[in-house]
């Protein structure tokens, strides 16, 4: 799992009729050099928020039972993030 952050939303009026009802929104990957991209959103995350995230075939299964397609999903809301010296 990576940590990013929330920073925008896609509104689309047509698609995969799986993806009804699900959101889509931009998440810029934290400490790298990775570009924002869209993920699917499991958890009702919102805009601002430091999220945690999975991509690849495994990203659908944070909708199972039903099946959708998509290849990043937003997996959890990160209420604290710490670093620490090793």
């Amino acid at each position: 799992m990576n940590v990013g952050k929330v920073i925008g939303h896609l509104y689309c009026t047509i698609k995969d009729p799986h993806l009804t009802g699900q959101r889509i929104l931009c998440v810029r990957p934290l400490g790298g050099r990775e570009k924002p991209f869209w993920a699917l959103d499991a958890v009702g995350s919102g805009a601002g928020e430091t999220v945690l995230y999975t991509t690849g075939r495994e990203a659908s299964y944070a909708f199972l039972p039903e099946i959708v397609p998509c290849n990043a999903a937003i997996v959890g809301i990160v209420d604290e993030l710490r670093e620490e010296e090793p």
